[in-house]
């Protein structure tokens, strides 16, 4: 079975923000790199996809120069870099098209947020009948605000906030929400070895 690669959101955007401090996965880019170099040796296909937020004015606005794939990380020759606009790498781009072209069905998701835009392309990825395998370690995420926590509160008022939701228990209910029913959970050393 032909598979890819796909890396979501492991852009520069995210470690311009003060709330990168609380990354739970500080080996997530490290993670990645391990993941696409064993799927360029296995001959896989490699998409990249950044999130983009054009006119916002803030770090994922294109103009801010952060949209772009971190520093670490090159995408090959031939390896496309897609921009979506949405949370889901599929609705806004031709990821779809190109995965059907390549003959690709079954597609390892990997990336920033664990629990956003790499749980939600997983989801999207079953849906489309791709058998999916979702690479925990190789994600990252950061705690999550209580609905009713003030919008514009700083990453301190975050951490203190008795309601917020830790990273680890996001990644926890990501693989209970997933597991046996959009996707196969791996780390990385299971499908690189180490």
């Amino acid at each position: 079975m032909t598979n890819a690669l796909v890396v979501i959101d492991v852009q520069e955007s995210f470690r311009a923000r003060p709330l990168w401090a609380t990354v739970n996965n500080p080996d997530v880019v490290k993670n990645v790199g391990l993941l696409v170099e064993a799927a360029r040796a296995a001959g896989d296909t490699v998409i990249w996809v950044v999130h983009s937020e054009p006119g916002t004015g803030g770090v994922f606005d294109p103009e801010s120069g952060f949209v772009r794939v971190v520093d670490e990380l090159t995408p090959a020759p031939g390896e496309p870099v897609l921009v979506k606009t949405v949370h889901n790498a599929f609705t806004t781009t031709d990821l779809q098209h190109r995965l059907t072209v390549a003959g690709v069905r079954a597609v390892t998701v990997c990336g920033l947020r664990t629990e956003q835009c790499v749980e939600t392309t997983a989801r999207v990825a079953s849906d489309l009948g791709y058998q999916v395998t979702y690479v925990t370690d190789a994600t990252a995420t950061f705690p999550i605000p209580h609905r009713d926590a003030p919008a514009e509160q700083t990453v301190e008022e975050l951490l203190a906030d008795s309601r917020t939701l830790s990273a680890e228990d996001v990644v926890a209910r990501t693989e209970y929400a997933l597991a046996g029913r959009f996707a196969t959970i791996r780390t990385v050393a299971e499908l690189v070895g180490g």
